[in-house]
């Protein structure tokens, strides 16, 4: 990458850099929550691009020295000018891939938090027996990242599984990692209820949402329906002896969200608004996707619903990631939160298909 064609780029970022340093300095950002968080993300991924600039510029510089003063050196200086010459080239080309995916387009939900929903599918009760497991492999995931982790809302199933669970995942680069998750989980094993010792394929469904403020996402009070109701537990008995449980549904998209798990109607509204906000803001960006290129709409990143996504093989202790082909023979250490080298690959993969269509 030579530097010189974006130049006037790079001068532009590191004004920006130095603008956001002045605000940040000020403290003025300190009553915005919600801009002082933007503001730190821009203010990082800012000084990832200049402190790459002044290395690639400090490097050609080194460089072109040495390759200058071989034309006076000895026998004995020019291999070590030469060594230093091929060293700058190595860690120039290094550089300029870094600053090619720096460069690259954006997520537009990079460093926001997320909200996980997992639901039984196909498959009865042991549909809910996996979701259950996959909650768990993500709470062991997150707590492994040092991330927080609010349960929104979850409902039981009659043998222990669990038939929906919602859950807010918070941290960094919680978006950046989770992301990939989104899509139908397939496992296939035998069920503890199952006499014949026959393998049993069942499924559950996990959604990835991107949270979403009010500013973001703004839900005009007529456009709800809130109803109320009592607390069930599995079996579908009562749990509350309150109305506490709300219903919101979204008249206009027809998005319905329940939540019931607080004893207060008020925590359980704000929990589905919630819930709801990061919804809308899901089928906003997928409306913009249908009208992006092709290219686009076959990264990774997006969690296509309408096909398995991985399969988890008891039988033969295998995860399958079916967008990448890529097969780990570790079942057992996935199931328990060690998810990074499944994550790390599908990141690459993205990276590699952002890159490809990317235009610096």
């Amino acid at each position: 990458m030579s530097l010189d064609p974006y130049s006037e780029r790079f001068e532009a970022l590191a004004a920006e850099r130095a603008e956001i340093e002045g605000r940040l300095a000020s403290g003025d950002l300190a009553r915005d929550r919600n801009a002082l968080r933007e503001a730190t993300r821009r203010y990082k991924q800012l000084t990832e691009i200049t402190d790459r600039v002044d290395a690639l510029r400090a490097t050609v510089e080194d460089r072109a020295v040495a390759v200058e003063l071989l034309t006076e050196a000895t026998v004995a200086e020019a291999e070590s000018l030469l060594t230093e010459a091929e060293d700058s080239d190595r860690r120039i080309a290094g550089l300029e891939a870094e600053l090619a995916e720096l460069l690259a387009p954006r997520d537009p939900n990079d460093g926001k938090d997320v909200i996980v929903e997992i639901r039984g599918a196909e498959g009865g009760e042991e549909a809910n027996l996996f979701a259950r497991e996959l909650f768990e492999m993500y709470l062991a995931f997150a707590e492994a990242q040092g991330w927080k982790v609010d349960v929104l809302g979850s409902q039981d199933s009659d043998l222990g599984g669990i038939t929906h669970v919602a859950f807010e995942v918070s941290g960094d680069d919680v978006w950046q990692r989770l992301r990939f998750e989104g899509g139908p989980h397939r496992v296939q094993r035998v069920p503890e209820t199952e006499s014949q010792g026959r393998i049993h394929t069942s499924s559950a469904t996990v959604s990835v949402l991107a949270t979403a403020d009010e500013v973001e996402v703004r839900i005009d009070e007529a456009d709800l329906q809130i109803s109320v109701f009592r607390s069930s537990g599995p079996g579908g008995q009562s749990v509350n002896t309150t109305d506490s449980a709300v219903r919101v549904t979204h008249k206009p998209t027809g998005l319905v969200v329940s939540m019931q798990d607080e004893k207060s109607q008020l925590q359980n509204r704000n929990k589905a608004l919630q819930v709801l906000r990061a919804r809308l803001l899901r089928l906003e960006q997928e409306r913009a996707d249908a009208e992006a290129s092709d290219q686009r709409r076959s990264q990774v990143g997006r969690g296509g619903r309408s096909e398995k996504i991985r399969t988890y093989n008891y039988k033969e202790n295998r995860v399958t990631d079916h967008r990448i082909g890529l097969t780990l023979y570790k079942l057992d250490r996935v199931l328990a939160g060690d998810l990074g080298e499944v994550i790390d690959a599908l990141a690459r993969h993205d990276r590699e298909q952002v890159l490809a269509g990317a235009t610096p």
